[in-house]
């Protein structure tokens, strides 16, 4: 089960990581607080990481038949490098 984190939506999470991580980079942030960062940190970016494959799951893609019709398709997360 992943801890939950404050309120806030994927981006406004993403931003608080980016902040914690530039908090972490700066050498004058005292070690118990860097400590405290890190464990908010880990917290949020599990939560993004559940977030990002329940989206994933989700997503269909709209393709052309050979007829040209539109269909639906389940999101295939193979990537081919054409």
């Amino acid at each position: 089960m992943v801890k939950k984190t404050e309120g806030g939506g994927f981006e406004e999470k993403l931003g608080k990581l980016e902040e914690i991580v530039g908090k972490l980079e700066d050498e004058r942030t005292p070690i118990e607080e860097s400590l405290s960062l890190f464990e908010e940190g880990v917290a949020i970016s599990k939560e993004l990481s559940v977030k990002l494959e329940e989206v994933k799951r989700k997503i269909e893609v709209l393709k052309k038949d050979a007829e040209g019709k539109l269909k639906l398709e389940k999101f295939d997360d193979e990537v081919s490098d054409q």
